[in-house]
């Protein structure tokens, strides 16, 4: 499976603690984040994540190009929602594409536990099933 991971600056360190939580079922997948995010996951965690520039500069949008080209399975992306955001709408457009796609998206930890030990479990295995990842 390919999941991204991306957070905003006051969470970041939440989805550290998340990944070093977990790193045993992330490191069996394909990760992806935003700059400064996957930099630390690669850093702190000791995780392999291809990187896409930050979030204000494009990294949401590069993950939302995945999301619209079939090629990302889960999302985990940790939001501020009592910090206003520079690059709301990018923020916005890549959770429509989630929805759009059938994309499995967590905002938040406790979310994001629950989609993990589903994905342990293969309550997601329907997107491994080409006929869906080319339709």
């Amino acid at each position: 499976m390919k999941i991204a991971l991306i957070a905003h600056d006051r969470k970041k360190d939440s989805l550290v603690e998340f990944a070093i939580a977990y790193k045993d079922i992330l490191q069996q997948h394909d990760l992806f984040a935003t700059g400064t995010t996957g930099q630390r996951i690669q850093d702190e965690v000791g995780l392999t994540v291809t990187r896409f520039r930050s979030g204000p500069l494009g990294g949401d949008q590069q993950i939302g190009s995945m999301i619209a080209n079939n090629d990302m399975d889960m999302v985990f992306f940790f939001r501020d929602p009592l910090t206003a955001q520079p690059h709301e709408p990018d923020v916005t457009a890549l959770v429509r594409l989630c929805d759009v796609y059938h994309i499995p998206l967590a905002t938040n930890m406790g979310t994001a536990e629950i989609l993990l030990k589903g994905l342990q479990e293969g309550f997601v295995d329907w997107r491994l099933i080409q006929e869906r990842r080319n339709s």
